[in-house]
């Protein structure tokens, strides 16, 4: 059986056909529509993909020329603490920011395991709660950084990073009520002021 002849259309099927095109109203007019075939002067012109940019060539042993930018899993801990609200009085929480209030107790943190720290700053924190301190120090470290040899990302400074999640969780939650980054006069980036709620 001989294949059957493709069949051109005729042209007042192509002029009925571009009517009904002209006429169309698309049902979803968001969505991006598909490439349409129109045949003679009304077909609309075809405007290739910009061709990618060249993928510069490297050889064996060539050094890199730029680096990817850092992982950022999270916000930076300084944006989630000033994005905090401001829970305790504001005059008190100026001063404290700009390094005018002295703290009541310290505790030195730095150089200590997690599971070494935890405890240290449960009990300093209650302690203080009992005899009355107000605005505490604690001292993280800013923690060094360290290059990242793998595909997963490391924190740095894990203590720096863990002594908000400490405050925030039982049993230091109840007896907290600001945490900010200390002024530059006591520690910085490196230590956290801790304004605790008056003992009932």
């Amino acid at each position: 059986m001989a294949p059957r002849k493709p069949r051109h259309p005729r042209k007042d099927e192509i002029e009925l056909w571009r009517e009904v095109v002209r006429h169309a109203q698309p049902m979803h007019p968001d969505r991006p529509q598909p490439n349409r075939v129109v045949a003679g002067p009304d077909a609309p012109v075809f405007q290739p993909k910009p061709a990618p940019a060249p993928i510069p060539r490297f050889r064996p042993g060539e050094a890199v020329q730029s680096r990817p930018p850092a992982h950022q899993l999270v916000p930076p801990l300084r944006d989630q603490l000033v994005q905090a609200p401001v829970e305790m009085d504001r005059k008190r929480y100026g001063k404290m920011k700009k390094g005018r209030l002295a703290p009541d107790a310290r505790i030195d943190l730095h150089g200590l395991t997690l599971a070494q720290a935890h405890p240290a700053l449960n009990r300093f924190v209650l302690e203080a709660v009992t005899t009355g301190a107000r605005l505490v120090l604690v001292i993280t470290g800013k923690g060094k950084a360290k290059p990242e040899p793998g595909p997963i990302p490391e924190r740095h400074g894990v203590l720096r990073h863990q002594v908000p999640h400490w405050l925030n969780s039982p049993p230091l939650k109840p007896h907290v009520l600001q945490i900010a980054e200390a002024h530059i006069k006591h520690g910085g980036a490196g230590a956290y002021y801790v304004y605790l709620r008056r003992a009932r």
